[in-house]
């Protein structure tokens, strides 16, 4: 079995369901420091983060910095008697391993291990330094405690990141097919409508929020927010969840409640967003109130950037294709660092059966992975 095939099944046995680590963190930090690592595992609340560097000069912000970053948790596996074999029993069937996290991204985080486990053992005195950023708090709702936090700290201690490589599963068909190089922002709000509540045969004693939100969320709708640009589509509105009333049809319900999301581009601001968004609904004669929540900002590693060429040259050189450049798909950690200054690319596995039943990811592919995150360690530093 290979060094990284072997470590994703360690990683897969450990059930580290969001914010668990099951211990991922203490076996990865282990492998690191004894080849010279310098580790700190950081805990905030009940999220473990692994920060480890290595470098001849490594204290924080000393010397260009390229990272690895992932994340050791998964989701539920949803009812295990739904999978072929157990999702957390590493299994390998017709070329294929199977498991929770097999794809997101334990695979991914094996692959990174391993490769600087190599490049160290191959240039213990490699210019600048290499580190490896890892949370158990990536898949839940907040993400408030992993690696958002941990770019708080960065800052805090004067850390500058300049190049991220983001594990997250990429690919479509086969490793390298394609790679991102941004991702759009995401902003929501929990929108609540005031009304009175009353009897439907006497509407002149309620104020009915139905129909009072009713014109300004077809204004919402119908809003062009901004039309893109080269890289991003234009930003999108959506209404994820509405509700009203009481189970009954002869009551005018007291409230309204909706959840809204943007996604948007680097051709909008959050603030921007927010603003437009309670002008429309002040211009309608709403009475409400919001609570927003930015998730993440957009951000985008523009072509020309040193890390973004040297991904592409590597997925051509070792995969014999040429990768698409996407800023398409949700978000990811990447959009904490981004903000530090970095330029941060994603490669990854290919992403086909992420959050499934039966997820899994091919093996040979998977044992290739290391090679590519060494190749970028030895271009970025090296060259």
């Amino acid at each position: 079995m290979s060094d990284v095939l072997e470590l994703s099944c360690d990683l897969i046995r450990r059930r580290s369901v969001t914010p668990e680590d099951a211990g991922c963190l203490k076996v990865i930090g282990a492998r690191l420091q004894r080849l010279g690592f310098r580790i700190e595992h950081l805990r905030y609340g009940e999220v473990d983060n692994l920060w480890a560097t290595h470098g001849e000069s490594n204290q924080p912000g000393q010397g260009p910095l390229l990272i690895f970053l992932g994340h050791t948790d998964v989701v539920p596996s949803g009812p295990e008697d739904a999978w072929r074999s157990p999702p957390f029993e590493p299994t390998v069937r017709d070329g294929r391993l199977y498991g929770r996290g097999a794809a997101d991204m334990k695979g991914s985080v094996a692959a990174m291990v391993v490769a600087l486990e190599r490049f160290v053992l191959a240039h213990p005195h490699h210019a600048g330094r290499v580190g490896l950023l890892l949370t158990s708090d990536e898949e839940g709702p907040t993400n408030l405690d992993g690696v958002r936090r941990v770019a708080e700290h960065f800052v805090s201690i004067g850390e500058r990141i300049y190049w991220c490589v983001v594990g997250e599963p990429s690919a479509k068909q086969r490793l390298g097919d394609l790679i991102r190089v941004g991702r759009r922002g995401s902003l929501s709000a929990t929108l609540t409508v005031h009304g009175t509540q009353g009897h439907v045969a006497y509407p002149e004693k309620a104020l009915n929020p139905i129909h009072a939100f009713a014109p300004a969320l077809a204004a919402l709708t119908a809003e062009r927010w901004d039309e893109g640009n080269a890289d991003f589509p234009p930003t999108s509105f959506q209404v994820s969840n509405l509700n009203a009333g009481t189970g009954a049809n002869n009551v005018i319900p007291g409230s309204l409640t909706a959840l809204i999301n943007f996604r948007y581009s680097t051709a909008s601001a959050a603030d921007d967003l927010r603003k437009r968004t309670e002008a429309i609904l002040a211009r309608h004669g709403v009475d409400y109130t919001i609570a927003w929540n930015l998730s993440g900002e957009s951000f985008l590693t523009p072509p020309g950037g040193r890390l973004r060429e040297v991904v592409v040259a590597v997925c051509r050189d070792l995969c014999n294709t040429e990768p698409e450049q996407s800023t398409g798909g949700g978000t990811s950690d990447g959009r904490f660092i981004a903000p530090l200054g970095a330029e941060v690319v994603e490669l990854g596995p290919v992403n086909a059966t992420i959050h499934k039943v039966d997820e899994c990811v091919d093996v040979a592919q998977l044992e290739r992975l290391p090679d590519l995150y060494y190749a970028i360690c030895e271009r970025m530093l090296l060259d």
